[in-house]
């Protein structure tokens, strides 16, 4: 009677590819979190540099509750927020069916990828003069800018990531006689799913990293606006409040849309 067959080791902690556990992850998410946050109160309480210039993480988180309870903090995270999905979700709509036709039909490639890279070289704040021409200084102004700045690249990463379907799963559909429609609906879109929903992570933090950019467009409130005004008065623990705030809505964001990843395709994630 021979042996059973020993179970399949996990690879290493440290080995090229290896594998963590979730609590092994969060805690060396924590330590590169809370070091550079150490690093921070070590130099402000060192006398160093002027406060002005680097205030303390304590000073900043003071600064923080102030603007939750007296000024009006919910309302300028909500709108910044609102502007921030709308920008983005205007893009995503879009670019993902372009990018799909980009990367589905050569023709297509051809006479749209060269003008969309043409364009997402250009930066999103040399539209503001023309944005504002155009559209004013009101909501749809700033959701425009948000707009520009993710929907070029998003159409290029959509493209790409529908060219990386195996070409053997498009020839077994067409052996078995599947219409371009289906194609595309069932090979070509099934396959790319989890590398665009990455793709639309992606996307999402360059979003936010456009929000400072469309506050400049004529806004009074919101976190840009605010970090935007705090620069004018040197009141730099609101510009940190807000930077960290964004980071922070960010990383939520980022959360989200990882969480939802591995809920929607467990078996890349080892638990298929």
């Amino acid at each position: 009677m021979s042996a059973p067959e020993a179970p399949p080791r996990r690879p290493a902690l440290w080995a090229i590819a290896g594998s963590m556990s979730r609590t092994q992850y969060w805690m060396f998410a924590a330590v590169g979190l809370l070091v550079p946050f150490m690093a921070w109160a070590a130099l402000s309480a060192s006398g160093w540099v002027d406060p002005v210039f680097l205030p303390g993480p304590l000073h900043v988180f003071e600064r923080l509750l102030t603007w939750l309870f007296e000024d009006e903090l919910l309302r300028d995270a909500g709108i910044s927020f609102y502007r921030v999905f709308a920008g983005f979700a205007l893009s995503a709509v879009l670019a993902l069916p372009i990018g799909l036709m980009i990367g589905a039909y050569r023709p297509i490639e051809a006479l749209l990828e060269p003008l969309t890279d043409f364009i997402r070289y250009m930066p999103a704040v040399a539209f503001i003069p023309l944005v504002m021409l155009w559209l004013g200084i009101e909501e749809s102004a700033k959701i425009s800018i948000i707009f520009i700045g993710t929907f070029f690249q998003l159409v290029l990463m959509v493209a790409e990531n529908v060219r990386l379907v195996p070409r053997a799963q498009i020839e077994a559909a067409q052996t078995m006689g599947a219409s371009r429609e289906e194609i595309i609906r069932l090979v070509l879109l099934q396959s790319a799913k989890p590398a665009l929903l990455d793709t639309l992570r992606i996307t999402m933090g360059w979003a936010w990293t456009y929000l400072v950019v469309a506050e400049l467009v004529a806004a009074n409130s919101g976190l840009g606006y605010a970090i935007l005004k705090a620069q004018r008065f040197l009141k730099t623990d609101t510009i940190f409040a807000g930077i960290l705030l964004i980071g922070v809505i960010g990383l939520l964001s980022d959360q989200a849309f990882r969480w939802l990843h591995r809920r929607s395709f467990p078996w890349l994630h080892g638990r298929g």
